[in-house]
């Protein structure tokens, strides 16, 4: 099928949310009828041919009393799906009254199998009828779907019955997949989705599925593969991996098949990803789509894949999969939760506000280990999971075992307006559990951000985007390693540092003369003690020096922590209080592992040179990685000579003279 048929097909079918909806829906909602219906229609069409089999195999099943009859019904129809009703689509538009319409509407509805079903609940179809049917256009709707002045069957329509010239091409599943996907990107575009809810571009999805498949493609094997995407939306991506991984084998003259799996959340969204599955043929690959959050309630929680593609929701708050999990201190969940060698528990969640590195958490605990390719994944990030957290917070450890377990393979930095519906910058992560050996122990940064084409027109946000040769020139610096202004290569410890707390001590100077709250002490006998203790003081006891105060007092420890507020004042010249930290000179110093001598030459290099008494508190030692492109691809902008700055001065200073020349003429005048 060719673009011009293809884009015909989209514009009818949009055309007719124009002509029928219009004054009943506002436009925002027309998908609510146009997405389910164009399902619909293209499973009615692809039933058209078995429809009187069906219903001879369903007389005989009743007559059998056969329960479960589905099976049966949709072998005799030859697709994953079928309809048990006695209608087909265009049956339905000759009914005058709005009662027979809507009841053998119903009927018709009600007689698809159990996988429509879901999908006709999850777009919540059915609450659309009363809408339609009080609007009196439901007639209409079902008559613009089943016109004849498009096709969507997979058999072509003839002119006439000598069936030799074709009136409309036959639409394949690959086709009407393309058609399902252009109203989805319409309708998309329409709407505004919320920043972490956006529709991936094609361009980025190519982008990554060349980074994962690309690398390993000469050692694809006749053989069958998974792809997973846990974060699925309408399923795009998945498919794009599959073309792509079959005509990567097809050149190099394998055989392969490709199974896809993946989770969506949100109920529309897995309809669509359902019935585009079910629209392209791929009856087996709808079934393997998993409703529910991946994070509180894993559909695939058994599984592990060859590869994976990904683009969570970022910027958006998981505290209902949190609370689902036992609350955030709770969760016990092995893929966010693990143990380092020496058996200390390993946290790894994040704040509540923000569940993105949570996914790629799922997406690493689904690896494969023991196969030649092992797992590869791409996923969609924005900069929060680059560098959000401190040492010893979920998403720093995160980023610790990543990259400490050499999963890392590289970090994409991508242009902004990238998207349909943010401006973010946004980052592909490209890790493997089976790197080559030249990775190994290193992690590629590459900064793509100005490797871009402008939009002729922008979709949304997106005003620009990948052209064919700037994915493989991408790829071409991924792939050969090349180290250049836009690529750089550091090994993992680059990454990482030591959070070091620095102590000095408490000097405190002591005013034993000051009045003392009788709130503080609140026994009569301990104010007594307390008053004589003061009172009875030698005239050389040091003041300078809380320890000798402390002791010349003869108070009970107790008494004095509780007076010692309120008689005295921090002192640098005083004497400093053994063990004992002043709380408001406390510093933390992040130290990289890069540096020579790690923490003990930074401390005395960078610490005790300025300050001689400080210490290091070692229990509150913290490891923290981070990923910072401006550290790496900065460029400062260039600033103007002076001279030419002044130059410029002396020019406007000259033409302000003149405009001003020119005024006071024409008002003398």
């Amino acid at each position: 099928m060719d673009n011009q048929i293809h884009n015909a097909i989209v514009n009818f079918i949009w055309g007719i949310a124009d002509d029928c909806l219009r004054d009943v829906y506002v436009r925002g909602k027309y998908r609510d009828v146009i997405l389910p219906m164009t399902v619909i229609r293209r499973l009615d069409a692809m039933l058209e041919d078995t429809k009187e089999r069906v219903l001879r195999m369903k007389e005989m099943l009743d007559r059998a009393g056969v329960a479960n009859q589905w099976p049966a019904l949709c072998n005799e129809a030859g697709q994953a799906f079928c309809n048990a009703s006695p209608f087909l689509l265009k049956d339905l538009t000759s009914r005058a009254k709005k009662q027979t319409l809507r009841a053998d509407f119903e009927a018709y509805l009600d007689g698809f199998s159990p996988n429509v079903q879901e999908i006709l609940e999850k777009f919540k179809f059915r609450n659309q009828i009363d809408t339609m049917i009080d609007a009196d256009i439901l007639g209409a709707v079902i008559e613009k779907f089943s016109s004849s002045t498009i096709n969507l069957s997979p058999k072509p329509v003839y002119k006439d019955d000598t069936m030799e010239e074709v009136k409309l091409p036959a639409l394949d599943n690959h086709g009407m997949g393309t058609v399902f996907e252009e109203l989805i990107r319409k309708f998309n575009e329409e709407n505004n989705e919320e920043a972490g809810e956006h529709w991936t571009p094609r361009d980025v999805v190519e982008l990554m599925a060349d980074l994962v498949f690309i690398p390993v493609a000469d050692q694809i094997k006749d053989a069958t593969y998974s792809c997973y995407d846990g974060a699925c939306g309408t399923g795009g991506m998945l498919t794009v991996a599959q073309d792509r991984l079959l005509a990567l084998a097809k050149e190099r003259g394998k055989e392969v098949s490709i199974h896809l799996f993946g989770q969506e959340i949100q109920p529309e969204t897995y309809a669509i990803c359902k019935a585009d599955m079910l629209l392209k043929g791929d009856g087996e690959q709808a079934e393997h789509i998993s409703y529910g959050s991946t994070l509180s309630t894993d559909g695939n929680a058994t599984m592990q894949f060859d590869f994976m593609l990904s683009n969570p929701p970022y910027g958006k708050s998981w505290k209902t999969d949190a609370e689902k999990m036992g609350g955030k201190k709770d969760i016990l969940d092995s893929r966010f939760n693990i143990y380092l060698d020496d058996a200390t528990p390993f946290a790894m969640i994040p704040r509540t506000s923000d569940g993105q590195l949570l996914f790629l958490l799922n997406n690493v605990a689904k690896m494969k280990t023991d196969t030649t390719l092992g797992s590869r994944i791409a996923e969609v990030h924005n900069g929060s999971s680059l560098f959000t957290g401190d040492a010893g917070s979920g998403e720093s450890n995160a980023r610790r075992y990543l990259i400490e377990n050499d999963l890392v393979e590289a970090i994409i930095a991508l242009p902004e307006n990238m998207f349909y519906n943010t401006g973010i910058g946004t980052f592909i992560w490209v890790l493997s559990n089976k790197k080559e050996e030249c990775r190994k122990g290193k992690l590629q940064l590459i900064d793509a951000t100005s490797m871009k084409t402008p939009l002729r027109k922008n979709m949304g946000k997106k005003n620009c985007e990948f052209d064919s040769e700037i994915r493989r020139e991408i790829l071409r610096v991924f792939m050969t390693k090349e180290e250049s202004e836009i690529s750089k290569i550091f090994d993992n410890t680059e990454f990482g540092y030591w959070n070091i707390t620095v102590e000095r001590p408490l000097r405190l100077r002591v005013y034993p003369n000051r009045e003392i709250p009788e709130t503080a002490v609140k026994k009569e006998d301990e104010r007594e003690a307390i008053k004589n203790a003061l009172a009875s003081l030698a005239q050389d006891t040091p003041l300078d020096d809380w320890e000798a105060f402390a002791k010349a007092t003869k108070l009970k420890t107790a008494l004095l922590k509780k007076i010692r507020p309120f008689i005295t004042e921090t002192d640098p010249t005083a004497k400093a209080i053994e063990g004992e930290a002043d709380v408001s000179l406390r510093d933390t110093e992040n130290i990289p592992f890069s540096y020579e001598g790690g923490i003990d030459t930074f401390f005395k290099n960078e610490v005790l040179s300025y300050v001689p008494d400080a210490w290091i508190d070692e229990k509150k030692t913290q490891i923290g990685y981070e990923v910072s492109f401006t550290k790496y691809f900065y460029k400062p902008v260039e600033l103007r000579p002076v001279k030419d700055i002044l130059e410029s001065l002396r020019a406007l200073e000259k033409e302000s003279e003149g405009m001003l020349a020119e005024i006071m003429g024409g008002l003398e005048s």
